[in-house]
């Protein structure tokens, strides 16, 4: 009895040990594929990251005539290469951050497209001057030799009393107000914008009467207001805006308030607020909304 007791122990001891050595194995393969799964989506997030990098490379090598929109993407681009330098250090099996550098990636696309929008805008502003300036130096060409060295002359003389005399608008803000005038973050509620400026001083410039004009384009490359029918000239064109007010000027600083009203729902994004006074533009800025 003694004898045969003990084969039984040992015996079931066998295949609890067998059983404990199986299930060790089954558990450090599952693990083994865990970790080979977690290897590869991080390698996968690293080439969105990397081609996401390249297209931010493309985008700078666009003649972007607006430097702060410009310092915006550069700012983009030099995220987009921190959150990659961080990723190739940050090990696979650290789960959370690879979640939430996903959450950066998505992001950055966002902000992307809306990069890619606006500069869309100003390519198309931009064909619609250059057209114009073409139209104007062929009627130039036209002219006689004499005549031609006369209007360049006239032209650079013009130009420096022009630069000299341009006013120049600093101290740029926008406000977005709901329904009852007040400041709202909530992109549903927005119903107008309030763009507060300053014009510096300027002793060169004309005093008198004038009229300000007030572009302001969104995301899509909608001008507000349009359907108003506001219209100024601008480089040998008559363009519309999005609002506009007199103000007498006298060499001094001076400071204003103007309002766009929204026809529909705020879009999310960049939008651009281009300012004109005696047809030449006085300033230009980008500004965001979003959530």
């Amino acid at each position: 009895m003694k004898k045969s007791t003990a084969i039984i122990i040992i015996s079931g001891l066998v295949v609890i040990l067998a059983a404990v050595a199986y299930f060790a194995f089954r558990q450090n393969r599952d693990m083994q594929e865990m970790v080979e799964q977690m290897e590869f989506e991080k390698e996968q997030l690293q080439e969105e990251y990397e081609d996401l990098a390249i297209q931010f490379d493309g985008y700078q090598g666009l003649d972007i005539k607006n430097d702060s929109l410009q310092d915006l993407l550069s700012r983009e681009q030099q995220r987009v290469q921190d959150l990659l330098e961080e990723l190739r250090v940050t090990r696979a099996t650290n789960a959370r951050r690879i979640a939430e550098l996903k959450k950066e990636l998505a992001t950055v696309r966002e902000v992307m497209v809306q990069y890619v929008h606006q500069i869309d805008s100003l390519n198309r502003t931009n064909e619609k001057l250059t057209r114009e300036n073409q139209q104007l130096t062929r009627q130039f060409h036209e002219a006689s030799t004499q005549a031609q060295q006369l209007q360049e002359e006239k032209s650079q003389l013009t130009e420096v009393v022009k630069r000299a005399s341009m006013l120049e608008i600093n101290n740029f803000t926008v406000t977005p107000l709901n329904k009852r005038d007040r400041k709202t973050r909530v992109v549903s509620q927005i119903e107008k914008f309030q763009f507060d400026y300053t014009i510096a001083k300027n002793i060169t410039c004309d005093p008198g009467i004038k009229t300000i004009y007030l572009r302001v384009v969104n995301p899509n490359g909608d001008l507000l207001n349009e359907e108003r029918g506001y219209t100024f000239f601008f480089e040998s064109a008559d363009i519309a805006c999005s609002a506009f007010q007199e103000f007498e000027y006298a060499g001094e600083e001076i400071n204003g308030t103007m309002y766009v009203n929204l026809p529909s729902e705020a879009v999310q994004g960049f939008y651009n607020a281009d300012f004109f006074v005696d047809g030449n533009m006085i300033g230009s800025f980008p500004f965001e909304i979003r959530k």
